[in-house]
């Protein structure tokens, strides 16, 4: 805590947000003086606040007794020094300070998705590996609405004027909201989010925010503090930026493509390259162990019903697992690069995923794919989006599908845990419960007459 504290009084902060992030995302957790936050060095939370949906539901009573004590105990909540974020937007000088959850016998928590990745990685440090990441984060600017049943619109840019058409890469089209980007740029840095290029993307008023590439659990914690940090700086200036996959109708969805590659910590080199400059067994492995595992990781990639929408017929989202050369119609994209910088991208995850879960996900298809030896398909020529010839590259198109494969694959129960497994399930089809329970402006529109 020395590390902590020091930056605690270096920057006077006066409050701490201490958070952990629950299996949709959001952050949950404690807002205290920062006196109190230094003598307690922690915080503790009921263990049900995982098994939380995005509605702020629980997992049936079956579930909740199986996995969780009847008493609904506490767990402990241990920052860590290495996740700390002065709070820019803030009166008082803020700081959130992410935390890692215990059991009361100093045990991690199975059912936290912070811990979920860091079990991934402990497998990759067994081996002498560490994996690279370097996250891209899609998301649409829209303008306030305070109806739900109303679709989205673009908000209105510096001339006063909403976007019409699309605007892909178009520098004039992202000036549109400058000093919203301005306060962006500048609250990212002074929290220390390594974010690079700002890109427009096809949908109006549909952006991407590149990150450098580093490690993972550091990216998986910046990309939790940057979206908070995104909605921060668009409810300054009077709109509201999501993060949903496919917030609105007939645009183009939103994804979180992560770029992957692996070296030997002990000689820093990339594993996906042999010393000739050629392609290496691990990079086919872990392009197999993508193929052949996302179908069954899949909702911790594609969270919600509303995830699902993405991956459409038709949509410019790959709705496959077929991979190629610089070719974007492929779910496993290589670029171009030199060979020791030689990775994949993985264009599946889509931006509302629990960033800890999805790169979580990534990382472990790939360590089974290298580790099994698993061979890949060929490579994809020319169009790819309609591929769906092979049982290694269909992906589930229901959420309900989805979760069915989930619950049933032995390496999820494997490698992330029975526990977690059977929780996450749970959650996501607490939230597909309550889903069905709405009626919709389409059911409206179409059969209130007619049928």
């Amino acid at each position: 805590m020395e590390k902590l504290i020091a930056f605690l009084k270096e920057k006077k902060i006066t409050e701490v947000e201490c958070v952990i992030s629950d299996m949709t995302g959001i952050a949950r957790g404690k807002i205290a003086p920062v006196d109190k936050f230094i003598a307690e060095q922690g915080m503790r939370l009921p263990e049900s606040v995982l098994l939380q949906t995005v509605t702020g539901d629980y997992v049936n009573d079956d579930t909740y007794y199986e996995l969780l004590n009847e008493a609904d105990v506490d767990f402990l909540c241990v920052p860590d020094e290495n996740a700390v974020f002065e709070l820019p937007w803030c009166v008082e000088a803020t700081a959130q300070v992410i935390h890692d959850v215990y059991d009361r016998m100093g045990n991690p928590i199975e059912l936290s998705p912070r811990n979920v990745l860091k079990k991934v990685l402990k497998l990759y440090e067994e081996k002498g590996w560490e994996p690279v990441v370097a996250p891209e984060m899609e998301f649409y600017l829209v303008a306030r609405n305070g109806d739900p049943d109303l679709p989205l619109n673009p908000p209105l840019g510096r001339s006063g004027l909403p976007e019409a058409g699309r605007q892909s890469f178009s520098i004039d089209a992202a000036n549109e909201y400058d000093p919203l980007f301005e306060d962006m740029y500048e609250w990212c840095e002074a929290q220390g989010l390594f974010i690079d290029t700002l890109i427009h993307e096809d949908g109006p008023a549909q952006m991407e925010i590149n990150f450098s590439h580093g490690n993972a659990l550091s990216l998986a914690d910046q990309v939790f503090v940057f979206k908070r940090t995104l909605r921060e700086a668009a409810l300054k200036h009077n709109v509201c930026a999501t993060f949903m996959a496919k917030p609105v109708t007939n645009e183009p969805g939103s994804a979180m493509h992560i770029h992957q590659s692996v070296v030997d910590k002990k000689t820093g080199k990339n594993i996906f390259t042999k010393e000739d400059g050629t392609k290496s067994a691990n990079f086919l492995g872990y392009i197999a162990g993508l193929q052949q595992f996302i179908p069954e990781f899949l909702p911790l990639m594609a969270p919600s019903v509303n995830s699902f929408r993405r991956f459409l017929p038709g949509t410019s989202a790959p709705v496959n697992l077929e991979w190629g050369e610089e070719n974007r119609t492929c779910g496993l994209r290589i670029p171009e690069s030199s060979p020791q910088n030689r990775r994949i991208e993985n264009r599946i995850p889509g931006a509302d995923a629990n960033c800890y879960l999805a790169i979580a996900a990534s990382l472990l298809a790939g360590y089974i794919g290298m580790v099994e030896g698993l061979k890949p398909t060929n490579p994809a020529l020319g169009r790819a989006n309609e591929s769906r010839t092979a049982d290694t590259n269909c992906l589930p198109l229901t959420l309900e599908e989805a979760l069915t494969a989930m619950d049933e694959s032995d390496a999820a129960r494997k490698y992330l845990g029975d526990a977690f497994t059977t929780g996450f399930v749970a959650v996501k089809q607490a939230e597909l419960e309550n889903f069905r329970r709405v009626v919709s402006a389409w059911e409206r529109e179409f059969l209130l007459l007619t049928v």
